[in-house]
């Protein structure tokens, strides 16, 4: 099986740099390497140029995607991407020298279209004793070769079978390009189409856990467009038909779901920090469904305001 590994990037060269780098160190070597930058300036560049300077044993495509959208970005590298299968991994994570190995043997011991693996969030010792106890950046893990269920489907770290991905000029809709939720999105899509997308609890990336996603606000935001997605992909059918009297359900569940949580949120405060916000981060994600009944998006990958 030949395999692209595919990287979206956005003004992260240092941390870009590293990825490529640990990507020459994979005991599995991909068949190439594919960056788009969807910065209009350009600013990976470099850093590709650099680490084709320094030698690699794989070619290294680059494309820009001068506007902003991650859809239209990760598209632009299945559009690039020549592999058999297509690797995907988020350009501020980092993967150990066994991890594409371990994707490829997972899929072809299952027998998989598509293969997950965990991202385990590396927090800085310097960050708040509250978001250390909390575990607010955790995925869910499960059982090697366990198939995903349609509503933990993520992506981060994904290997997929390129034919499926190919059958369509756009796989990532650029409808969820500034608001994210397209890796979502594309998954449910492939498993109503009958993909078999399995668990491969070996072939784990770590992300660093940036300074900047190190508050409260952030979590919150993050949250509650989480919410926002699984709205969206609910009432578009993307786990199961959902008639009339569905969306009323999603919508008066939320609503009760939200004030439950933030009642416990007050009640819970005194006893720690950390258990407060668990149950804040509940209520923020039962608002961002109800805000979509109303027309509102969170746009996470909207323009950079200077």
């Amino acid at each position: 099986m030949s395999i692209s590994v595919c990287i979206a990037t956005y003004r992260r060269p240092q941390r870009l740099a590293r990825l490529l780098d640990d990507l020459v160190a994979q005991h599995r070597l991909p068949d190439e390497v594919v960056v788009v930058d969807n910065d209009a300036a350009a600013s990976a560049r470099a850093v590709v140029e650099l680490r084709r300077e320094r030698g690699a044993p794989f070619p290294i495509h680059y494309g820009v995607q001068p506007q902003k959208n991650i859809s239209l970005t990760r598209n632009h590298t299945v559009a690039l991407a020549g592999g058999d299968w297509l690797a995907f991994i988020d350009d501020d994570e980092r993967a150990p020298p066994a991890w594409l190995g371990e994707l490829a043997q997972a899929a072809q011991r299952y027998r998989a279209d598509g293969v997950l693996g965990p991202v385990e969030p590396v927090v800085p010792p310097a960050a708040a004793a509250w978001i250390q106890r909390g575990r607010f950046y955790d995925w869910a893990r499960m059982p090697t070769g366990t198939v995903v269920p349609a509503h933990k489907l993520r992506f981060g770290n994904v290997l997929l079978c390129g034919a499926m991905l190919r059958r369509t000029p756009a796989p990532f809709d650029p409808d969820y390009g500034l608001t994210g939720g397209e890796d979502g999105d594309l998954l449910t899509r492939m498993k109503q189409q009958g993909a078999c997308l399995v668990w491969c609890d070996e072939a784990v990336v770590q992300e660093p856990v940036e300074a900047a996603r190190l508050s409260l606000r952030w979590l919150l935001l993050r949250a509650m467009r989480g919410g926002q997605d699984y709205a969206r992909h609910r009432l578009a059918g993307r786990y199961g038909a959902l008639p009339a009297a569905g969306r009323s359900r999603l919508f008066v569940r939320a609503l009760l779901q939200a004030g439950l949580a933030g009642t416990l949120a007050l009640l819970v405060w005194p006893g720690g920090r950390h258990r407060a916000v668990h149950w804040l981060l509940k209520a923020a994600a039962n608002l961002g469904k109800l805000s979509i009944f109303v027309g509102w998006h969170y746009r996470e990958y909207g323009p950079v305001r200077a």
